[in-house]
């Protein structure tokens, strides 16, 4: 059992408090109005003591009742705890210019976008980011287990503007250990997604994946794009497939991770179901189905008692006004 409005009990402490310092410290005689005088002597008699402690008992136990009422008190119909297994992500994803590219259908980032969502859904519990990055990167959705907005950001993902186009891939691995660094987590992953090479950029893809192994971050690599030299870009010609493989396997590496190739959209699907598969942290949750609300149960008894109580009072005594 649980209280909504906890801070009503601290009232019947404080009531009591108050009653005992009344009784104690301001127990002042009182006139009482009998009809004869045997109603007087059975007052101060053995009976009449039981009688009064009796009405002062059921006073203190209906304004208890009231006061728990309004505390809310409600039973959990499911209140246990549970360990579900968790990991943090952040997806980074290259939205360079290549990614147009149409050797997957309809292209590139299309592609990249259902198969990461899949990947998505049949994660439970995990926290997941999205970054983008072409000549820098951008934050497209913080860490976070609210999948429906997460999707809704990465279907709004599109190919960088003319003048952010360009693959720093060390630079969006930083930035990836920036999200992650102070999880945690005990299991921490970047998934870097790029169709092309290092161009551009501060810092090298290298370096970048050393410092993500001092915080125990994993890189896991994909490279995208078919074994054709060319692929063709609707309404801008053709591009080159220039997918630097040595350095996305050495990013992999470094951080004792995986790197994997996807050739074409059913490959790159299957690659992300095999990263679904990634060591998992555990955490302990708390899951409640359903509550049943009580407190007309305590509400109903304390003016029901109180009522018993008035009754008893009246009959037994008459106060001297």
């Amino acid at each position: 059992m649980e209280f909504l409005y906890p801070n009503f009990l601290f009232i019947i402490p404080l009531f009591l408090v108050l009653i005992i310092i009344k009784n104690f410290f301001f127990n002042k005689s009182t006139s009482i109005q009998v009809s004869n005088f045997n109603s007087l002597k059975n007052f101060f008699g053995y009976q009449g003591k039981v009688k009064v402690f009796l009405i002062n008992f059921l006073f203190i136990i209906a304004l208890v009742s009231i006061i728990i009422g309004l505390a809310r008190p409600r039973i959990s119909s499911v209140d246990k705890d549970i360990t579900v297994e968790v990991i943090d992500i952040v997806l980074v994803l290259d939205t360079s210019s290549s990614m147009l590219a149409d050797d997957f259908k309809p292209n590139r980032l299309e592609a990249v976008k259902d198969a990461a969502k899949e990947f998505i859904e049949n994660r439970n519990g995990d926290r997941i980011g999205l970054l983008v990055f072409g000549k820098d990167t951008f934050i497209q959705c913080p860490l976070t287990i609210d999948y429906s907005v997460l999707n809704n950001l990465l279907s709004e993902v599109t190919v960088m503007e003319p003048k952010y186009d360009g693959t720093a891939m060390g630079v969006a691995i930083a930035n990836g250990v920036n999200r992650l660094r102070n999880s945690d987590s005990e299991s921490k992953v970047i998934i870097l997604l790029s169709d092309g090479s290092n161009n551009v950029g501060s810092i090298d893809p290298i370096s970048a994946a050393k410092i993500a192994k001092e915080y125990n971050i994993k890189v896991y690599t994909i490279g995208a794009g078919t074994n054709q030299s060319i692929t063709q870009i609707p309404g801008r010609g053709f591009v080159r497939n220039e997918i630097d493989e040595e350095t996305l396997k050495g990013i992999a590496e470094v951080t004792n991770a995986k790197y994997f190739r996807a050739t074409d959209k059913e490959s790159l699907t299957g690659i992300y179901s095999e990263i679904d598969n990634l060591e998992k942290s555990e955490i302990t949750v708390s899951y409640f189905s359903s509550y049943q609300e009580i407190y007309i149960w305590f509400l109903s008894m304390g003016f029901f008692i109180l009522i018993i109580h008035e009754i008893l009072r009246s009959y037994y005594f008459r106060r001297v006004i």
